[in-house]
């Protein structure tokens, strides 16, 4: 029945350049200034960047010597995680004061569902617009937000007015709103995949949705299925408050490139120490094992292992990362190893009706915001 199914009101909040306005309000010195988040040193790679320093070109994994030539009067800054978590949690607090529906994909962004909401105040973007005042009054920081009818579009919509702006799309103007949408604005549609749309004739959500299913599964594997249903406004997937984890890593870029594979052992072993405690600490545990390898040349390289039972345990870790280390010859000196575990014992699956994601729709489409 449609009046069984859902509807939702959905706010996406995201806090602006976050490890970047951190430093800055606790070192007023930094404000209004050109600042970089890590990045220091001759192989730093830079974290994040304010918006004074975007306004040059400098981003999230750009190398610091990149960087400073760009801005010359660049300043780097270390990164500073007990403060990003001390007041990533002040936020969360902000968040629950509305609705106990909260999906946190980082320090820095979460999903609210308010659909139902502690303030029994109906207009999502209301509540958005309280939401980044109390954020603002009580942390000292801005935030950006977007509102619509799920989490696709919600998320879309909060890069639209940063910083420290909102926007609405309201059911009545999603399907206008998404075939309008340039794709590389698709969340989900990485440089790589945009370049192949290109090539296909694919520029906006309308290109997109001129194109069948059985194109785009052909053309584009897994993924096509989830493009021919968000371009038509059809992203079901819940707000969920206990967040699954799908994987657990650790890595490190050494100062120095490695060739020799003893030294690689031995920066393993600290790795494979790391990755323990953070399996110990979030109490899950793991099957397929993974070691990721980055060249000096910048090439990366992935080996994996799927174990027939769950681990967590350093020891077993080290001696099936040692086993992929020693799989093949590496092919160059390497500036990074990383060691990650998936398949973990905390994921569940879901089967989702396409049939009741349409009807969703239609119920969401004739939804007062």
């Amino acid at each position: 029945m449609l009046n069984d199914l859902p509807i939702r009101k959905i706010i996406h909040v995201d806090m602006d350049a976050f490890y970047a306005s951190v430093a800055q309000l606790d070192n007023p010195e930094l404000r209004g200034k050109a600042i970089a988040v890590g990045g220091g040193g001759a192989r730093g790679v830079i974290s994040a960047a304010s918006y004074e320093a975007r306004k040059f070109g400098i981003k999230s994994a750009m190398s610091g010597r990149l960087a400073i030539k760009l801005c010359p009067e660049l300043i780097f800054v270390k990164t500073n995680f007990d403060r990003y978590n001390e007041i990533s949690k002040k936020v969360r607090h902000i968040f629950h004061d509305y609705t106990d529906l909260v999906e946190p994909l980082s320090l820095d962004e979460a999903y609210l569902d308010v659909t139902a909401n502690k303030k029994g105040n109906p207009s999502a973007s209301l509540l958005a617009q309280e939401i980044r005042n109390r954020i603002f009054t009580e942390v000292g920081l801005t935030a950006s937000a977007g509102i619509s009818i799920n989490k696709f579009i919600a998320k879309v919509a909060s890069d639209y007015n940063k910083p420290n702006g909102q926007k609405t799309v309201n059911p009545e103007e999603v399907l206008q709103f998404l075939e309008d949408l340039d794709i590389r604005k698709f969340y989900g549609v990485g440089k790589v995949t945009a370049e192949k749309m290109y090539q296909k004739g694919i520029f906006t959500g309308q290109d997109l949705k001129g194109k069948s299913l059985d194109y785009l599964d052909d053309h584009f594997g897994k993924s096509g299925s989830y493009y021919y249903h968000v371009v038509r406004g059809i992203h079901n997937s819940d707000v969920k408050p206990n967040r699954i984890r799908k994987s657990l890593a650790a890595e490190r870029t050494f100062s120095e490139n490695l060739s020799s594979e003893i030294f690689m052992l031995e920066k393993l072993d600290h790795i494979t120490e790391e990755v323990a405690k953070r399996l110990k600490k979030s109490k899950v545990s793991g099957k397929t094992i993974t070691l990721k390898i980055k060249y000096s040349d910048f090439t990366l390289q992935t080996r994996s292992k799927t174990l027939p039972y769950f681990v967590s345990e350093k020891s077993i870790i080290f001696e099936t990362a040692k086993d992929l280390l020693f799989q093949e010859k590496m092919s160059n000196s390497v500036r990074l190893l990383g060691i990650s575990l998936s398949n973990l014992n905390t994921e569940t699956s879901k089967i989702k009706v396409l049939e009741a994601k349409e009807k969703s729709v239609s119920v969401q489409l004739k939804f007062e915001f």
